[in-house]
């Protein structure tokens, strides 16, 4: 179990949680405690006996529940469970999850706006603002003030000042890439069809049946990520210049939905 927990970090706690909390109430108890045990042993390929699960659960409430309520809050077990830096990671994660890569391309735009490939931390301050007003949620400048330095801490890693791209991915709760739900190698045309249409409309969120700006971003990101785990705000830049000097045929700053299909060697009907 202890070497277990020295392998968990924030992104693995919290899937396994939301399997888990599927109500999203902060809490588990009861049968949902044996199941969260179980999945995260599962994650390492470790399996134990229902007995040895219930004495576990057991073990972790007489230690664990502050409450003395019969219930494990989601603080409860990450204080136990991960380290300090990755336990507020959790729970800001938590806060604030992202839809897409395109959303966060559209926050980063608006502080990048150089494409530097990089923001300051007056600009993350502004940047982690957006997104608690964008996810309806209120904060106030003594917690923005301690998610900011915290978050400089613990990703600003050449002690700069600024994060770059690949930081704030790391930081943020970005869904699995989108992509990564497709067979790239599909032979058929049919197949191939069908994946793009989903694509498509996946990356084109304004429904205009064109990829722009932020859409482009998001899409190009993700691209890059199937063959280059981490890049760059500037890596980013350079190959969505060249997408673009590919895709835009008419020269409208602008994919058009017929456009990537040719690109891509799709024939739309």
């Amino acid at each position: 179990m202890d070497g277990a927990l020295n392998r968990l970090d924030a992104a693995a706690f919290l899937q396994i949680w939301q399997r888990v909390d599927a109500d999203d109430h902060g809490y588990i108890e009861g049968k949902e405690l044996d199941a969260f045990f179980q999945h995260m042993l599962e994650t390492f390929g470790m399996k134990l006996t229902q007995d040895k699960i219930r004495r576990l659960r057991e073990r972790f409430m007489s230690a664990y529940d502050t409450a003395a309520d019969r219930r494990l809050q989601i603080q409860e077990l990450a204080t136990v469970m991960l380290p300090e830096e990755e336990n507020f990671l959790l729970l800001f994660r938590r806060e604030t999850p992202l839809d897409n890569s395109v959303e966060f391309m559209r926050i980063w735009r608006s502080y990048d706006t150089d494409s530097s490939g990089y923001i300051s931390a007056i600009e993350l301050k502004g940047f982690l603002q957006d997104l608690f007003l964008q996810h309806r949620k209120s904060i106030s400048p003594e917690k923005l003030e301690e998610y900011t330095d915290t978050m400089m801490k613990m990703f600003d890693k050449n002690r700069n000042g600024r994060l770059d791209l690949n930081d704030l991915a790391r930081i943020l709760n970005l869904k699995e890439n989108f992509l990564l739900k497709f067979k790239m190698d599909a032979c058929s045309q049919d197949d191939r069809k069908r994946d793009f249409e989903k694509i498509f409309a996946h990356y084109d969120v304004s429904k205009t049946g064109a990829l722009e700006g932020p859409e482009v971003d998001g899409f190009v990101k993700d691209m890059m990520e199937l063959v280059k785990p981490s890049i760059s705000g500037t890596d980013l830049d350079k190959f969505k210049k060249a997408l673009m000097g590919h895709c835009d045929i008419n020269g409208d700053g602008k994919i058009q939905k017929n456009e990537l299909a040719l690109c891509l060697g799709l024939k739309l009907s």
